[in-house]
């Protein structure tokens, strides 16, 4: 396999250079074929190499003493694209010079410095956030979009099921992954009118490469009866954060628990692989990795708290995207729905919308 170069952000996140280098050296343990472009400040860079010789033939440095703040308004950011090591990393998707981005910082500013230079894919009007999230069944759940756009329209919302489904299918091999919106309650009748007119869409849509389903509610997300979950920004993103933070409610309930006494302490002694397996379960590096679906590029998020194994499982989403031509897949499906019917899905739910 003959992968381009990884741009990586190596000033984002939390802890920075550290952990984002040694992370890029554990994904090209595991696969030696990966190269990378690391962006950041030069002499951090070498001094945080000295620690992983594998990555000396493999990596170039792109010296950048800048970095986007964490707390940086993405206006701002944008306006410092071409001097910090976020946008510099972006700019070398534009170029040619990387097949994908990675970076840990800023996720508002990430989006925004990757839309204006990357732009959306023809046939895509708004980019989505999508990440992978555990269930009971046999494979992880997609869900998009989670915080890119906090409104979606009818005809977004169609566009997100088909990238979202493209990527269902790189990252779990089905044909088919089934599709479902995010709603209130599974009944037809229920939701907004743009959730009904999308869902009539893809129910009637011939030659998509997925298997729509319908409404689900936010407590089956987990359950594995669903591969793609589809929703606006804003619902996703409290979804998605609801569910984090009832994961770690739930394991520091059980430490808590397994403390209490010197009996619960030989219980957890007992239970102990149990526990492990949740907890590894759990553990969000285990599904690091949010792609930015709809862009003429692969733009990687990784967590801003990520560990080394955090960052790699993020390298590699990167270039499993790239092995398997993400954006083809889109740019296909795109071709099997028509222009025509998403027009028709945009100017239907505009006229309910306007009935209301």
């Amino acid at each position: 396999m003959n992968l381009p170069r990884i741009a990586v952000d190596a000033m984002g996140g939390d802890e920075g250079v550290r952990v984002m280098v040694e992370g890029a050296a554990l994904a090209r343990r595991r696969h030696d074929q990966f190269k990378f472009l690391l962006v950041g400040d030069e002499t951090r860079i070498k001094a945080a190499l000295e620690n992983h010789p594998n990555m000396r033939g493999a990596s170039e440095i792109l010296h950048c003493e800048d970095a986007i703040e964490g707390d940086e308004k993405p206006s701002r950011a944008i306006r410092r694209a071409k001097t910090t090591s976020m946008g510099l990393a972006i700019e070398a998707v534009k170029r040619g010079d990387c097949g994908a981005a990675v970076s840990a910082g800023n996720t508002g500013a990430l989006m925004a410095m990757s839309k204006l230079a990357l732009r959306t894919m023809p046939g895509i009007d708004r980019p989505a956030l999508a990440a992978i999230m555990p269930t009971l069944g046999d494979h992880d759940v997609v869900m998009l979009d989670l915080g890119a756009n906090t409104e979606a329209n009818a005809r977004n919302l169609v566009q997100f099921a088909i990238m979202g489904a493209a990527y269902s299918r790189i990252l779990t091999g089905l044909a088919e992954p089934r599709v479902r919106l995010l709603n209130i309650g599974t009944e037809e009748i229920k939701g907004t009118d743009s959730l009904r007119v999308a869902a009539a869409q893809l129910q009637e849509a011939s030659g998509l490469a997925m298997k729509f389903d319908g409404f689900v509610e936010s407590d089956k997300i987990n359950r594995g009866e669903v591969d793609v979950v589809v929703t606006d920004g804003f619902s996703g993103n409290i979804a998605l954060k609801a569910i984090e933070g009832t994961a770690r409610f739930v394991t520091d309930l059980l430490r808590r628990a397994f403390t209490s006494s010197t009996r619960s302490k030989i219980g957890f002694l007992v239970s102990r692989p149990a526990t492990e397996l949740l907890r590894h379960h759990l553990d969000p590096n285990n599904h690091n990795g949010a792609v930015f679906l709809g862009l003429n590029g692969v733009v990687v998020k990784s967590h801003g708290s990520a560990s080394a194994a955090g960052v790699a499982n993020a390298v590699a989403v990167a270039a499993r995207l790239l092995e398997e031509d993400l954006t083809q897949r889109i740019a296909a499906d795109l071709a099997a729905l028509g222009e025509e019917r998403l027009r028709e899905t945009t100017n239907g739910a505009a006229g309910q919308d306007a009935a209301a």
